[in-house]
């Protein structure tokens, strides 16, 4: 779905396609996804010294993702005791982390620290996967000259993942909502975004797959929401490159 863009399908829209000086990606959906539920379970059991057999794990991890996972759905109901942080998760780092182990800690197991062990899978590279098309997308588009920052409704810094996947050097900033103080789809975080890269917002792309991200043509940008695709799987970033000019 594009908003702001004509259609890339219609080569008659090419000649008045706004141009696209600078783009700006989601991150979790967009340009990565939470490893699968499972592996997330056994992973964060060992770091607290148990070996979960697997029939174990996949029943924690059903529970446990119902419960509310970072990266997964949203909680079918959030206990009163947790309700401020989980309302402010995405703007201060304590409280995200109270909100998802808090949820984690609804689930009965027997894994003492099993619940920080699994919100720490996040603050790591390890716990998430890259899509297949990525880094691809992220060097063409850096290659061509085009700007690139990430935008994300999140509690804990990612440059640090960037880092380990070897992405850090194909994207010029991050606008993350636990440091710039809004969250998407306020305008203002895609505008600060635009402000770090130097960038019109009037020629800038935002990349996403909610209607939180569609909220970017409220600043100026054209937008395109791309659903979210398994871990490790092609994102359909493709689109992003025909959007920008840079078929190859």
């Amino acid at each position: 779905m594009v908003h702001g863009v004509p259609d890339a399908a219609d080569s008659t829209a090419y000649p008045s396609r706004r141009q696209v000086d600078a783009v700006l990606f989601d991150f979790h959906g967009t340009l990565a996804q939470v490893e699968e539920p499972v592996a997330w379970v056994i992973a964060a059991a060992a770091a607290c010294g148990r070996e979960l057999e697997r029939g174990k794990a996949t029943i924690l991890a059903d529970r446990l993702v119902t419960a509310g996972r970072a990266g997964g759905p949203l909680p079918y109901r959030v206990p009163l005791h947790l309700a401020e942080h989980w309302a402010d998760r995405d703007l201060y780092e304590h409280s995200h982390r109270a909100a998802y182990t808090g949820l984690a800690e609804t689930v009965n197991t027997d894994v003492e620290g099993l619940a920080d062990a699994l919100y720490d899978r996040l603050l790591g590279a390890d716990g998430w996967l890259p899509y297949a098309d990525t880094e691809a997308t992220l060097r063409t588009l850096h290659d061509a000259g085009i700007k690139v920052a990430v935008v994300s409704n999140i509690g804990f810094d990612i440059r640090p993942h960037f880092a380990a996947w070897g992405l850090d050097g194909l994207v010029d900033a991050f606008a993350l909502s636990y440091e710039v103080g809004r969250t998407k789809p306020d305008p203002a975080i895609f505008l600060r975004a635009c402000g770090m890269l130097g960038a019109d917002p009037e020629r800038t792309l935002m990349v996403g797959d909610s209607a939180a991200d569609a909220g970017a043509v409220q600043a100026g940008c054209a937008a395109l929401v791309l659903p979210a695709a398994e871990a490790g799987r092609h994102n359909g970033l493709g689109a992003t490159l025909a959007l920008a000019g840079c078929l190859v």
